[in-house]
């Protein structure tokens, strides 16, 4: 499915009016007064406030979400009381069509067992309609949902028709609106996310509105995580020295998320140091079921980190979207979304004995990946269900991006009932849960007898047959089984540089480069790891990996084997209970001594955050030009994510990291070639030191327990003495700093007017890119190292911060200014129009001049000039990361011309009016012989009211090429979005007319 820019506004008006530029105030009036989000804004209003431990950071009891105790100037209900005598007269139509719900009929009550009730909800078996015991579970979600919040305005009757004929209506590409429960946020899309809040709220006051129209709605949970970083490793005191220098870097940025912690209301802010967003997602901030009010209904979320989808372990519908995009549903305008396909995938057997969740997860990733499961939902089926934990189902969900699924969904079974107890969930509550679930047919027993679900179509694996391997070198679906890995690696050496090749010659392959480490001697050759890091949130928040990992580290030890010392070692856990469970297991004290001390609590290495390697090393590498690499138990290996100087990166588990760092290299056959030797004298082998799956459950039994988690999420509140001890104002709008080179006002909204723009030409534009296949976002947008010759350093330079304070593109991402010229910076990036050469760089068309993208870019523009770029297939995979549309906006790029568009990226570039354009099928650049130096003109219509979603348009160059091209605006309500210039001129003129 494609989930659209439009999945961030209201579509049913749209639906019936969309080509039209009257966005009128009856509109938006009903977009805030639709009954669920009346009564949950009023519900809201009611709770309590959080507590006063710190005056930006709520202690809040799990699973409550309140408005801040200061009162706001403007509550909803005043916002309402304020629009004209009409708008009154209409509030009173809307309260009795909320009060005759279309589907009051099936609204019942849930009772307790011992009396009483838990509350009321829409039974789905009420409406006894046999096509629903046939769904898959995830559309179930989606079909309450929409009963739910059916107003037959936003959400129609007819809409909910579509869902529960599901399996005639996906197919078609049908559009349906749908509410999420709650957005997250992470802080590298967060400071951007609130940075468009209050440069929203200062657009409202330039146009005579009231600012305080821009509030969350709906719970925004933002956790800071991918902040800190790897400068401190292999030291006990590692996480406080990282902490401080992660408070010295980011400490406007923390004040600034502090203030909007403040300023908007239903905003819930974690502390840095706390964990990685998707780990406390997980262990605490997951509600799988709401009670608001009295009101039961499924926990649903969309959080602008691709890895969302993590919750979809623990039954929770979540998924990934653009920034923009959620900030838009924060506002409460519903999603437009097209329904579905899902992919049943069907598990049987049980794992081998020392074969890891992240076998598995690469295996699944694979084989979806072949499959081809592009905007579809999967969901997890069958006996082999019973073997897998908890955090087992959530690795396999984390990764749903890297097999291109919307989500990877396992339903709640007892599994699920008995994670939510270990993690401190209340007995009372998994009751309700497990209750409302049962009641409203969205529970697997497997005890019972199973109704076989239709689904779009199938796979089945067995897990007997899922074997120890590790993905790379430059891909996270490109798996290696250990048993081949050597094999591979030498095959990567000779092939011509690709994703699987590093074209180094025959003569060339054995090659020693010998340097002094800390006067003593040292070596590295092709394969030579010399990062390995236990990071990420797909395998911290597992348990049975990373006990395995100390358990590695044990065996080593004993035996006498050690991690070179060059290597670049680190641990960096998903949450504190993860430190305590290896406390408790003994095993921390043997990690310590391989080096994997802990370094802090959040991403790290997995999103670019690895600091320095020694230099003696680095200048072993480009001296000699070595093709070093990097061990993570993360989820992304791009080409120049990890580290600058490792272009071979691989994804294993976390006991495989620390089994690749006592080896040393990649170029090995663990079942043939000994890791090293012990004290001995005799060959150490992987087998000696691999735990046993029952040494590893044994392990788990007892050192993982349920105080852990609540001793963590209790402390988690109270934050920490550095952040506590930010200052921050108490206004509700932000007072700029011109000379903040992380906090800065963007201009999207400058000059901005009440009427449309309408849809922009593009006549006679250059080229600016022309790419290949496979451009993630972090070619687009990269979120590490900003390098010391780049545009974006020059600008610091000049602005008196010194290269040590550069920090990493991704804290940048508060100051437009830095991102835009950090827009197609990755230093991997390989665009045609050089010929062959690797860098930031392209050839400005008029002049032939190289220039950097940034200048090239902004001498199109000053020349008055538009742009366009080329592109493959897959183009924007990776990260659903908004400056990757924000970024070539400001670049003044127009149009992206690709084979095919990651669903996030595509719906990001139309919510920044951007035109996504597709070649027809079997054609691309290279087939149409265009070389990127043409001008191009697309004939696409200037009156949006003949422009249709997924139309056909001509493109044609000034050489005399004329070719076809399919706009990708998806949705009628996207096409409102190209007519008002994006999302968010949408949102605030909508807002501003209430």
């Amino acid at each position: 499915m494609y989930i659209t820019a439009s999945s961030s506004a209201t579509s049913s008006i749209l639906r019936a009016a969309s080509s039209s530029s009257r966005s009128s105030s009856l509109f938006s009036f009903r977009s805030l007064l639709s009954p669920s989000v009346a009564s949950h804004s009023s519900s809201l209003l009611t709770r309590r406030s959080f507590g006063t431990i710190s005056p930006a950071f709520r202690s809040l009891p799990r699973w409550s979400h309140c408005f801040h105790s200061k009162p706001s100037p403007f509550s909803l209900t005043s916002q309402i009381r304020a629009v004209s005598p009409v708008l009154d007269r209409l509030q009173r139509t809307f309260s009795s069509m909320a009060s005759e719900h279309p589907y009051k009929g099936i609204f019942t009550t849930l009772p307790k067992p011992g009396g009483g009730e838990f509350g009321k909800f829409y039974s789905l078996p009420a409406l006894n309609d046999p096509r629903i015991d046939k769904l898959p579970y995830s559309i179930r979600i989606l079909l309450e949902s929409a009963i739910r919040n059916c107003d037959n305005f936003q959400v129609t009757k007819e809409d909910v028709e579509k869902i529960i004929d599901w399996e005639k209506t996906s197919p078609k590409q049908v559009e349906i609106p749908f509410k999420p429960a709650r957005v997250l946020l992470q802080d590298f899309t967060g400071v951007p996310a609130v940075v468009d809040l209050a440069c929203m709220r200062d657009a409202m006051n330039k146009l005579g509105s009231d600012s305080n129209k821009i509030n969350p709605l709906v719970p925004v949970d933002l956790v800071i995580d991918h902040s800190v970083q790897v400068d401190v490793a292999r030291s006990e005191n590692a996480v406080q020295a990282n902490m401080e220098l992660e408070f010295q870097r980011n400490k406007e940025r923390f004040a600034f998320l502090k203030w909007g912690s403040t300023a908007f209301q239903n905003m819930l802010v974690v502390p840095p140091g706390s964990g990685i967003v998707h780990q406390v997602n997980l262990e605490y901030l997951g509600r799988v079921v709401f009670n608001t009010k009295g009101l039961l209904y499924p926990d649903s979320v969309v959080g602008t980190d691709s890895h969302t989808t993590m919750i979809d372990g623990l039954g929770v519908a979540g998924w990934g979207v653009g920034g923009i995009e959620a900030e838009a549903t924060m506002l409460g305008q519903p999603m437009s979304m097209v329904l579905p396909g899902v992919v049943g995938f069907k598990l049987s057997g049980k794992m081998r004995n020392g074969v890891t969740a992240t076998d598995l997860v690469l295996t699944v990733t694979q084989m979806l990946r072949k499959h081809g499961v592009v905007g579809k939902f999967v969901e997890f089926y069958g006996d082999g269900m019973s073997g897998l934990s908890l955090a087992d189902r959530a690795t396999i969900a984390n990764m749903s991006p890297e097999y291109g699924a919307t989500m990877g969904f396992f339903p709640v079974d007892h599994v699920t009932l008995q994670y939510l107890k270990l993690t401190g969930r209340s007995d009372e509550t998994v009751a309700m849960i497990e209750a409302y679930l049962r009641a409203n047919n969205m529970f697997v027993d497997y005890n019972e007898p199973q109704i076989d679900r239709v689904y779009s179509s199938y796979l089945e694996l067995n897990l007997d047959n899922v074997e120890p391997c590790i993905s790379g070198p430059k891909r996270p679906h490109d798996r290696v089984t250990l048993k081949d890995m050597k094999a591979d690696w030498h095959s990567c050496l000779d092939s011509k540089v690709g994703f699987k090749g590093f074209a180094i010659p025959k003569e060339a392959q054995e090659k020693v480069a010998n340097f002094s480490f800390n006067g003593q001697p040292a070596e590295l050759k092709h394969g030579s790891v010399v990062i390995a890091a236990i990071t990420s949130c797909t395998n911290t928040s597992n348990p049975s990996v990373m006990l395995g990992a100390g358990l590695v580290a044990k065996k080593a030890s004993d035996l006498g084997l050690q991690v070179k010392p060059w290597i670049k070692t680190s641990l960096a856990p998903g949450s504190g209970v993860v430190t305590k469970y290896l406390l408790k297991s003994g095993l921390q004290e043997y990690l310590n001594q391989q080096g994997f001390n802990i370094v802090g609590y959040g991403c790290t290495t997995c999103i670019g955050n690895s600091g320095e390697i020694n230099e003696s090393v680095g200048a072993a590498i480009t001296e000699n030009d070595i093709v070093a690499a990097a061990v993570l138990s993360g989820n992304r290996n791009f080409e120049g994510r990890v580290h600058p100087l490792t272009r071979a990166n691989y994804l294993a588990s976390p006991p495989l990291v620390v089994a690749y760092a006592l080896a040393g290299t990649v170029n090995i056959d663990f079942e043939t070639e000994p890791i090293g030797t012990g004290k001995n004298g005799k060959d150490v082998f992987l087998r000696d030191i691999w735990p046993t799956t029952e040494e590893i459950a044994e392990v788990v039994q007892s050192s993982v327990l349920p105080d852990m988690f609540r001793a963590t999420y209790e402390s988690i509140t109270k934050g920490n003495p550095m952040w506590n001890k930010l200052s921050v104002p108490e206004d509700s709008l932000y007072s700029w700093d011109p000379n903040s080179t992380y906090i800065h006002e963007p201009p999207y909204f400058k000059d901005m007017t009440m009427d449309p723009p309408g849809p922009h030409n593009v006549k006679d534009a250059y080229c600016l890119l022309n790419f290949g296949d496979s451009i993630t976002t972090d070619h687009i947008s990269p979120a590490g190292n900003i390098q010391k010759d780049s545009p974006a350093a020059k600008f610091l330079l000049e602005r008196g911060v010194d290269r040590k304070d550069f920090n990493s593109y991704g804290s940048r991402r508060g100051n437009d200014e830095i991102m835009a010229r950090g827009t197609f910076a990755n230093i991997r990036i390989v665009n045609k129009l050089m010929n062959g050469e690797v860098g930031p760089k392209t050839v400005h068309i008029p002049s032939g001049e190289k220039l950097s993208v940034f200048d090239a870019a902004m001498k199109y523009k000053s020349a008055g000039e538009d742009t366009i770029i080329l592109a493959g297939a897959e183009y924007g995979s990776g990260s659903s990361r908004d400056w990757a549309a924000k970024g070539p906006m400001l670049q003044g790029v127009k149009a992206v011309i690709a084979k095919s568009f990651e669903r996030i990226h595509r719906s990001n570039l139309v919510g920044m009016g951007i035109i996504p354009l597709c070649f027809k099928s079997g054609e691309d650049a290279d087939t149409l012989g265009l070389t990127g130096h043409e001008r191009y003109t697309i004939h696409l219509p200037t009156d949006i009211s003949e422009i249709r979603p997924g139309q056909d348009v001509s493109v044609t160059t000034d050489n005399g090429k004329s070719f076809n091209c399919t706009v990708r605006f998806d949705t009628e309500v996207e096409l409102a979005y190209f007519n008002h210039g994006g999302i968010l001129p949408y949102v605030i003129r909508n807002l501003s007319k209430q």
